[in-house]
């Protein structure tokens, strides 16, 4: 599960960049609609699980959220299908 919470985390970030460079060359009006919260969210949620110790009974559902959440970046190449939910 740590190697899914890396993941997520290294795409949140390659996703942040994207989004600078869009305001670098668009401006900051292009991001109005970007999923920019989101990722933040996901982010936050990756590092609870990351803090969260394994006898908490949350952590279950935390971890099968972080496995559907992945799943949006399934194309990518180190995406590993053992991840799945």
């Amino acid at each position: 599960m740590d190697d899914l919470v890396e993941f997520l985390v290294a795409r949140i970030m390659d996703d942040n960049h994207a989004y600078a460079y869009v305001v670098g060359t668009l401006g900051g009006e292009a991001l109005l609609d970007s999923h920019l919260p989101m990722l933040d969210l996901i982010e936050q949620l990756a590092n609870d699980y990351k803090a969260m110790d394994p006898s908490d009974s949350r952590s279950v559902g935390l971890a099968y959220a972080l496995r559907v959440l992945g799943q949006s970046y399934a194309e990518h190449p180190v995406y590993q299908e053992e991840w799945r939910p």
